[in-house]
Order: C-alpha cells, then structure tokens, then sequence
C-alpha cells in the first residue's frame, strides 16, 4: 500500500447495526427503543423474505431491526462497538472483501449505555463495510464498470487498516 497515493487511503462507508428480535410486537418495541438508544438514530425493520412454519414467521413479517451509521457517527459508534469487544477481534470476523462484522452479547456492554429493566437485555450485530476511494463507479446509474482488482480491498488490507486507526487486535 503506498501512503503517498490517495487513492489507495482506506475508509469506512457505513455501519450497520442489526437486532434480530422475532415476530413478537412487544419484543420489537422493547428492542426498537434500545437499538435507538444506542445510535442515537431512527431505526428501520427488517422483515421475513421466506416462510418458516417452525418458527411461526411467514413472508412479510417484521422479524428485526436496523440502524445504518455513516461518517462521523459510524466512526464514533465503532469505537463504542470495539471497546465493548475489549478491542479484540478474530481473523475470521474479516470477508475476503475486506468488511468485517462482530457480534454484542448484551448492549449493555457498550460504554455509557444503563440498563433498564423494562427493556430487558439484547444482543446485536455489527457489520462494518470500508471502501476506497473511486468505489462509487461500480454502483453510478450511467455506465457502471467494475473495481479493477489491484483497487479492490482484500482481508489483509482491512486487518491493517484496523490494527493502525483503531487499534485492534486481531488474533
């Protein structure tokens, strides 16, 4: 990676924060108010694409939530996120394509977050996209073209990318 180039810099383009709840509305309540506590940002359901009889869900259903975090406010929240994690992560965590996502067993393992009885206590996800710059010409409405592969992020790029800004230690 040259440092010299800033086309080879490394960003972060969105977090993702996920809670799979269930098709309970009481549970969704509960979770929507901690998920929105968290981000500080309105969140969005997420709902069942196939049918599963065995878990009472069908098409259509909301079964989850998600809050999407970019710039300032997705760097903030990751350093929350990865302090909870004890700045520790695993290789495996990493895609081939350089995202990585971890998981939160409680949200009140986050730094400055309270618990409170009547929400109970949730888990959830966090997946991590980073890009580089010229990345956007592969999703431009005219003429889209694909990433060259000296261009596209690999796994090791992410790693070092993360052990440099954040401090992580990958193990």
């Amino acid at each position: 990676m040259n440092p010299e180039n800033k086309m080879q810099e490394i960003g972060i383009e969105k977090v993702t924060v996920n809670m799979g709840v269930g098709p309970n509305p009481e549970d969704m309540k509960a979770a929507q108010k901690i998920i929105e506590k968290i981000t500080g940002k309105k969140s969005v359901q997420t709902k069942c694409k196939i049918k599963q009889p065995k878990w009472n869900i069908r098409p259509g259903l909301p079964i989850g939530l998600k809050v999407t975090l970019r710039n300032q406010d997705s760097e903030e929240f990751l350093k929350k996120a990865l302090s909870a994690k004890d700045n520790r992560l695993s290789r495996k965590n990493f895609d081939n394509r350089g995202n990585f996502g971890f998981g939160i067993h409680e949200y009140i393992d986050l730094p400055g977050i309270k618990y409170d009885p009547a929400l109970g206590v949730r888990g959830l996800d966090v997946l991590v996209t980073l890009k580089r710059p010229g990345y956007r010409i592969k999703r431009r409405k005219i003429k889209p073209s694909a990433v060259g592969k000296g261009h596209q992020l690999g796994r090791d790029n992410a790693i070092e990318f993360m052990v440099k800004k954040f401090g992580v230690v990958v193990e």
